[in-house]
């Protein structure tokens, strides 16, 4: 007959108190990565924003005023942030509205998700002034930071110097007696930015 080999009482219970360690040391990993990432990306935010584009507010051939690049922008390179006052976007019909009473033409009003939006209108940067375009050379990007939202405009593609800078607005579409119409002049021009 051949010995049979010592099985232990509980023969979980190493098992289970070497699962729990491990699983705690991937937490504490994991924690250590998330800290770790969320202050690489503040960072990197912070450094985004010292490296701001040398930009130049002008009139526009699009619609009234503009931004235009002083030096060349190269693709995916971070241009400027959009800047502004940040409300509820439940309280952004009511601040249209009331725009629109004070007579004020336009207004620069960024959603950022479901339930925040940058009013740029009174208090923004020169961001605001960056046009649509069917066709655009930037686009915007959403960054978190410490928990807080930021709006980047990017270089979409080789920006020249004295190209003015342009996004999608992305706007919803509305009905054509609310139709804002396009001016950018792209050859897949839409026609209207709503």
């Amino acid at each position: 007959m051949l010995p049979s080999a010592a099985v232990p009482a509980d023969p979980a219970g190493g098992l289970a108190r070497a699962s729990k360690d491990t699983q705690r040391s991937s937490r504490t990993k994991v924690r250590a990565i998330v800290r770790d990432e969320a202050v690489t990306e503040a960072s990197k935010w912070g450094q985004l924003k010292g490296r701001a584009k040398d930009l130049c507010f002008k009139k526009s051939s699009v619609h009234a005023w503009g931004l235009f690049a002083k030096t060349s922008i190269e693709p995916e390179e971070f241009i400027i942030e959009y800047v502004g006052e940040w409300i509820r976007a439940s309280i952004t019909n009511a601040r249209e509205a009331a725009y629109e009473r004070c007579g004020l033409g336009s207004s620069y009003l960024f959603r950022v998700d479901t339930e925040g939006v940058v009013d740029a209108t009174q208090r923004g940067g020169l961001a605001r002034f960056i046009n649509h375009s069917c066709d655009p050379n930037c686009y915007t990007k959403i960054i978190t930071v410490e928990g807080h939202k930021h709006i980047g405009i990017y270089a979409k593609r080789l920006i020249q110097p004295g190209e003015e800078l342009a996004y999608d607005y992305k706007f919803d579409l509305e009905d054509d007696e609310d139709a804002i119409p396009c001016l950018c002049g792209a050859k897949n021009c839409r026609g209207r930015l709503n």
